[in-house]
C-alpha cells in the first residue's frame, strides 16, 4: 500500500503500514485521493530531526482528517503500536492535534536515525521506500528562525499506487482538470526550490552569487563598493622559489615592459617568502604579453605560475567614505597629509605586504598591534557566543 508523493525537490515514495495503523493510513490515502495535499507546504525542516508538511493553511495550525471533511470528527485517535518506533530515517508519522493528541492530516518524515523520544507520542505509519535522497536534500534546506525553508518546499501532486480500503460515503472524486492553489496559499508563498532568481540566467554566467557576495563585502567596509574591478596591469605570480627576490623578478619581467611595483609577499614574522607576488606594470598591454608568455617557465628551478590579479587591496585603499551609504558618489581619493617617501611607500603597499625595517624598530608598536587584534577577537566570539540560543522541538 504505497503513494507516490511529487513535490518540488523530487518524487518520493511512502508505504503505508495498512495492517498496524488502518483507520490513519485509510484517512491519509483518502486526503491523498481528493488532492487535499496538493501544494501544501513542508512548513518546518529542522536539520538532523523533522521535515513536517500536510497543513493546507502553511501555518502549521491547521489540517483535519479526511472524516473531519466529510462532517466528522477532524481528529481520529492516535494509533501507538509498541513494535513501530522511530528508529531510522525516513520514517512517517502524524503530528499531534487536538484535546486528545489525536490525527489530523499534518505528517512528519523523520530526517535522522533513533529518535526514541517520540516514540509513544505520534502515530507511525509508513517509511519512504524510494527517494531517500530528496528527503536527504530536503533535510538541508536553509530556514529562517521558525524553521521554515527560505525557498519554498511544496508537494505538487500525489498519486495512491495501492489503495485497499472503500471509498468512504460522501468521498469526493477526484478532479479532472490539474488544481490550483487556493489565494491563502498563493499567499503564503515564497520562492519555490528549483527555480531560479531573477537575477540567475543563462546570460549572467550565474554572476548573481559573485554580485551578493560584492555587496555583502561593500556593507562590512572590505570594498568601497560593490562593482569595483580589479585592475589590469597587475599580475599575480605563484609558486616562486623562496630565494627569489623583489629585484630578481623585476629584472625577469621587465623586458615586458616598465614595471611600477613588484612586491614579493612575506610573512610576518620571518620575513620569508609565502611564495606569490605581485606585479604591476605601466602599460595593461605589457602585463597581458607577460600573462601569455611567462606562465610554467623555470624560475630558480620552480615552474612559477601567472595570472591576472584579483586583488583590489590597493585600490580599496586609496578610497574612503564621505557618507554612511556606500554609492560611488559619496567616495573620494584619500588625501595625504604627509607626502614623505614612508607615506608613499604605505599608501602604495599590498595591505598584506609589512615593511620588515619598520617590524624590526618597533616591537612595542607591534605588541599593542596585537594585543588590539586578540581583544577585538575575543570581543566577536563573546558576540556569538551571547548570539546563540537552544531551540526547542515542540510538536505540532
Amino acid at each position: 500500500m504505497s503513494v507516490l508523493i511529487e513535490t518540488s525537490l523530487g518524487d518520493i515514495v511512502i508505504d503505508l503500514y495498512t495492517d498496524e495503523t488502518p483507520l490513519t493510513s485509510k484517512s491519509f490515502l483518502k486526503l491523498c485521493k481528493t488532492k487535499y495535499y496538493n501544494f501544501t507546504l513542508f512548513h518546518r525542516v529542522e536539520r538532523g530531526f523533522i521535515a513536517q508538511t500536510g497543513d493546507p493553511t502553511g501555518t502549521g495550525q491547521g489540517g483535519q482528517s479526511i472524516y473531519g471533511e466529510l462532517g466528522g470528527a477532524p481528529y481520529i485517535p492516535p494509533e501507538i503500536r509498541p513494535q513501530l518506533k522511530h528508529h531510522r530515517a525516513g520514517t512517517v508519522s502524524m503530528a499531534s492535534g487536538g484535546l486528545e493528541g489525536g490525527s489530523g492530516s499534518q505528517f512528519f518524515i523523520t530526517l535522522a536515525d533513533n529518535l526514541e523520544y517520540l516514540d509513544g507520542k505520534h502515530t507511525v505509519f509508513g517509511s519512504v521506500a524510494e527517494g531517500m535522497e530528496i528527503v536527504e536534500q530536503l533535510g538541508q534546506c536553509i530556514t529562517d528562525q521558525e524553521f521554515r525553508p527560505l525557498s519554498d518546499v511544496l508537494i505538487r501532486h500525489t498519486i495512491i499506487l495501492d489503495d485497499p480500503f472503500e471509498d468512504p460515503p460522501g468521498l469526493p472524486s477526484c478532479p479532472d482538470s490539474p488544481l490550483l492553489p487556493t489565494s491563502q496559499q498563493e499567499s503564503l508563498m515564497r520562492i519555490e526550490a528549483g527555480i531560479e532568481l531573477p537575477y540567475v540566467n543563462a546570460d549572467s554566467d550565474g554572476l548573481g552569487d559573485t554580485r551578493a557576495q560584492a555587496l555583502t563585502l561593500e556593507m562590512i567596509g572590505d570594498l568601497p563598493f560593490a562593482d569595483i574591478k580589479p585592475p589590469e596591469n597587475i599580475l599575480f605570480v605563484c609558486k616562486l622559489n623562496p630565494i627569489t627576490g623583489d629585484d630578481d623578478l623585476k629584472t625577469i619581467f621587465a623586458r615586458f615592459g616598465h614595471i611600477d611595483s613588484c612586491q614579493i609577499i612575506r610573512d610576518r614574522d620571518s620575513g620569508d617568502s609565502l611564495g606569490y607576488a605581485f606585479i604591476e606594470f605601466s602599460e595593461k598591454e605589457a602585463c597581458e604579453e607577460a600573462y601569455f608568455k611567462m606562465d610554467n617557465v623555470l624560475v630558480d628551478d620552480r615552474r612559477i605560475h601567472v595570472n591576472f590579479s584579483q586583488s583590489v587591496s590597493r585600490v580599496n585603499g586609496n578610497w574612503v567614505r564621505l557618507k554612511d551609504n556606500s554609492s560611488r558618489k559619496d567616495l573620494k581619493i584619500k588625501s595625504r597629509y604627509r607626502d614623505d617617501n614612508r607615506g608613499s611607500h604605505r599608501e602604495d603597499s599590498y595591505q598584506m605586504i609589512f615593511d620588515m625595517s619598520k617590524r624590526r624598530g618597533e616591537s612595542s608598536g607591534r605588541s599593542d598591534y596585537r594585543d588590539k587584534g586578540s581583544r577585538r577577537t575575543k570581543s566577536r566570539w563573546d558576540r556569538r557566543a551571547r548570539s546563540r540560543s537552544p531551540t526547542g522541538r515542540n510538536m505540532k
